[in-house]
């Protein structure tokens, strides 16, 4: 029997390497108002906390809060329309999803990502893969907050004690442990593994292979 009953995966950096088109979403509204361009490096850095806190780091620290909230509104839209146009699972993804069903452990995405965006890009790319799919919402608190990974388990009808969290960044890391699940981060995605060491992982996937046998403790 598997150690767990469900995996409750974040999806940037984790299932799907949105960067790209999370960049060029971001430079279209910084270039439409005439704010200066980030480069993916910098992009990189400042995903994790949602779309909010993604413009907020990438637009001019004397912004006015105004034009702020313009960025974020343009970022919204073009990202809406142009989400799919470079993002792709990572190799393995797709085949480590299906084995997890195999062995019976249910899957879920909670996200800081708008919740559209969550299930616009969980359904393109994973459909029954992920059947639960939860992104940022009005009046839910976002991670590190628990809130949503416990709607996810609800929704899973699978307790607490029998869950894991996965993700690549520390925010991810606070989640898990916010929610008293257990975490296993993965080195593939938006942060190193020794940027991973430094904010407490205490177990690190390089590949989807290596997570699957820290899932199910196969090979």
């Amino acid at each position: 029997m598997p150690a767990y009953e469900a995996a409750i995966f974040d999806l940037d950096g984790t299932l799907l390497n949105t960067l790209q088109d999370l960049a060029d979403s971001t430079n279209y509204a910084l270039s439409l108002h005439g704010l200066p361009r980030r480069t993916l490096e910098e992009v990189r850095c400042f995903v994790g906390n949602g779309v909010a806190q993604l413009i907020s780091r990438a637009v001019p620290e004397d912004t006015p809060p105004e034009l702020e909230a313009r960025c974020l509104a343009d970022f919204r839209a073009h990202y809406l329309l142009n989400m799919e146009n470079k993002t792709a699972p990572y190799p393995g993804v797709l085949a480590l999803l299906d084995a997890l069903e195999a062995h019976g452990i249910r899957r879920a995405v909670v996200s800081n990502k708008f919740d559209s965006a969550v299930k616009g890009l969980c359904q393109t790319y994973f459909a029954d893969r992920i059947p639960v799919a939860i992104g940022e919402s009005q009046g839910v608190a976002r991670k590190p907050a628990p809130d949503t990974v416990f709607r996810a388990l609800e929704e899973l009808g699978v307790p607490g004690g029998r869950a894991v969290y996965i993700g690549d960044s520390d925010v991810d890391i606070a989640t898990a442990q916010n929610a008293g699940v257990p975490c296993i981060s993965v080195s593939w995605g938006f942060r190193s593994r020794a940027f991973l060491l430094e904010h407490g992982a205490s177990a690190i996937a390089a590949t989807p292979e290596e997570l699957f046998t820290l899932l199910t403790g196969e090979t």
